[in-house]
């Protein structure tokens, strides 16, 4: 009898295009295009944050040379906001999670101050990361937009 196919799971779809990506020297901004759609959701799609359509997930395939198989792991809805860790290890992923725990009661209490009781949405979402030219060492600049949702009464 032969041994079972191990199925593609979605870390392993993204182990494949990040492969691929390091050794065909890919850039997430020439990807994007190709999906009319802006660098960050691509990467947060190709990194197992977004499901995608399957014309998406072909043209995903087809630029990292993925196998068939790969392609409904692709459109599959994945678990959002897993990390491999409850605290991030990587450092620049710490930083975020760094900024949060110091920011994250300010940025609860401008939101509150400004808008009310509600969030940000995560859903309704958009997001930009540019290099910010500075000569005492170049900046990242992230700015976030999230549509505002105002908790209910019932």
């Amino acid at each position: 009898m032969p041994a079972a196919v191990k199925a593609l799971t979605r870390e392993d779809v993204t182990d494949l295009i990040m492969a691929t990506k390091i050794q065909k020297r890919i850039k997430w901004a020439d990807v994007a295009p190709k999906l009319k759609l802006s660098k960050e959701w691509v990467t947060a799609a190709c990194l197992g944050q977004m499901a995608l359509t399957n014309a998406q997930a072909k043209t995903i395939a087809k630029i990292f040379d993925l196998p068939a198989e790969a392609v409904p792991v692709l459109e599959a809805v994945p678990y959002k906001g897993s990390l491999r860790t409850s605290v991030p290890t990587d450092p620049l992923i710490y930083r975020f999670y760094e900024l949060i725990s110091v920011y994250g009661t300010t940025f609860k209490e401008l939101i509150h101050e400004e808008f009310g009781d509600g969030i940000m949405s995560a859903i309704d979402f958009k997001m930009d990361l540019q290099r910010q030219p500075d000569p005492n060492g170049d900046r990242v600049q992230i700015v976030m937009s999230g549509k505002y949702l105002s908790y209910k009464t019932y």
